[in-house]
């Protein structure tokens, strides 16, 4: 994979997308205003994956050596002006959509950079931020759509889905990060301890699932398939629970990032059929 493809970190930068596209298909709303909504956020997330990348490369030589920056492939300046730019494109095409999409587009993109400044090395902070621009990429679909209302509904829940995974993460990455002097949930209160309240988050994720169904939101096909996604959180939670070492919760986040997939398919089905 070229190296400027893969600083996007474009599996997640797809996954902010879906939410977009996901908007439209529950709202049945298609237009070319969806197209450069789905490109805007695919923009926006990777150039925030660039500049959290361009910040940690001290970190990263330690916890992830093989990424584009440590490894050499691509020189810290150039990994600078590149997010830059992508956060540029991305804004001209929020505000080719409307004003306001505009206007999310700076706000989310603020807060990316000083995510990646500040926010990121701050005990839960990062991690609500970063789950609350996961969670905007739904309202910035309504606003498309027309639907804000289900936007902010849906972007509730992927906001619990996507903070129980961060916290998942920064206990993963809790060595890098100590020599950082960073001050992460799990290093401030230990590693088990923000496994707990991960799982905690799961759980209130999974009781809350049915909601979505029980006022209509979506079909009972809806719930069958967001069923699967909840016996993932937790079975995700359970093995979290029992081995808090890196190569195990790296699994557990792969398994998490999976269950939200799964979730948003059920969004997506759920409301067609």
């Amino acid at each position: 994979m070229n190296s400027y493809v893969e600083i996007l970190r474009p599996g997640n930068a797809v996954m902010a997308l879906i939410a977009v596209l996901l908007m439209a298909i529950i709202g049945k709303t298609f237009s070319f205003g969806i197209v450069l909504g789905a490109i805007s956020v695919f923009l926006a997330t990777g150039a925030g994956n660039t500049i959290n990348d361009y910040c940690d490369y001290e970190i990263d030589k330690i916890n992830k050596p093989d990424r584009p920056i440590p490894s050499g492939r691509i020189k810290l300046e150039n990994a600078l002006y590149y997010s830059l730019i992508l956060f540029v494109i991305a804004t001209v095409l929020g505000f080719l959509i409307s004003i306001e999409n505009g206007i999310t587009v700076i706000i989310c993109s603020i807060l990316m950079i000083v995510y990646a400044y500040d926010f990121k090395q701050r005990c839960l902070i990062g991690n609500v931020c970063v789950s609350l621009l996961t969670g905007l990429t739904f309202v910035y679909g309504g606003l498309i759509t027309g639907d804000v209302g289900l936007g902010v509904f849906l972007g509730f829940f992927a906001f619990l889905m996507t903070l129980s995974r961060e916290i998942i993460k920064d206990t993963e990455d809790i060595e890098g990060d100590k020599k950082e002097n960073a001050n992460t949930l799990p290093i401030k209160y230990g590693a088990k301890n923000a496994v707990i309240v991960a799982v905690a988050l799961n759980i209130l994720t999974c009781l809350l699932s049915p909601v979505l169904y029980i006022y209509n939101v979506f079909s009972i096909i809806y719930l069958l398939i967001v069923l699967v996604a909840d016996i993932i959180f937790i079975y995700s939670a359970v093995l979290a629970l029992k081995n808090q070492s890196k190569e195990n919760l790296h699994y557990v986040s792969k398994l998490m990032k999976i269950a939200m997939l799964i979730a948003f398919i059920s969004f997506a089905i759920g409301s067609i059929v």
